[in-house]
């Protein structure tokens, strides 16, 4: 097997939160036994995960869904607003439909039971990695189908204009380069940015790609 030293690739970090202690180290040493992770940090509660999160900026962060602190849609949240490239795995317990739907819409990448089995965990932490774009679900069946009955799709917020610039973002074009292909100034190019980086809450261009994915853009490039 090729090992990451041999790739030349580094771990991805991880950060896991749970107020149990047993459980916290358990999960971290089951993590570590794929050498694709590392596990850089520990946190007991939502708030030190946020804080630990914004501090560190690793490539993943795990959290329990019931912790003290903030509750779990605000500890999302608050990471996705200060760290948003993080992958943020949830673990539960629970299959609640609209617990579910409430964190996916927060910005959470993966929701998994806790009852999975340690190769459905790791090929989790190796989906949200490799697929960013992506939502992760392991969940019941029922579950997943009351969170899409319940959960219609958002009207967008852009105009025409702006998703043909988003499009050329996802493109990874230069502001200069859509400027050139849509026949409009560089200036203009940046208003336009402006304009959708407010609509979506976005913070960078990635983070604006992600959450136009929530109002099913995509199929508009």
């Amino acid at each position: 097997m090729v090992t990451q030293e041999q790739t030349g690739l580094r771990p991805a970090r991880v950060v896991l939160a749970d107020d149990h202690t047993l459980f916290r180290d358990g999960l971290a040493a089951l993590i570590e036994t794929d050498p694709a992770f590392e596990v850089v940090a520990q946190c007991p509660d939502g708030a030190s995960a946020i804080e630990v999160v914004a501090d560190l900026i690793p490539d993943i962060a795990v959290l329990d869904i019931e912790m003290p602190g903030p509750g779990a849609r605000a500890v999302v949240t608050a990471i996705r607003d200060r760290a948003p490239s993080v992958a943020i795995v949830i673990l539960s317990m629970h299959q609640d439909s609209e617990m579910l739907r409430d964190l996916l819409d927060a910005g959470a990448s993966a929701f998994l039971a806790k009852t999975v089995a340690r190769d459905q965990l790791i090929a989790g932490l190796h989906s949200v990695q490799q697929s960013p774009g992506n939502i992760l679900l392991s969940t019941s069946r029922e579950s997943i189908g009351v969170a899409l009955a319940e959960s219609p799709e958002p009207e967008h917020p852009l105009s025409p204009r702006e998703i043909e610039v988003l499009g050329l973002v996802a493109q990874a074009r230069s502001n200069q380069q859509i400027g050139r292909e849509l026949g409009i100034t560089e200036s203009t190019v940046k208003r336009h940015l402006t304009n959708i980086f407010a609509k979506l809450g976005a913070v960078s261009r990635v983070d604006c790609i992600r959450k136009a994915s929530a109002y099913d853009l995509a199929k508009d490039w």
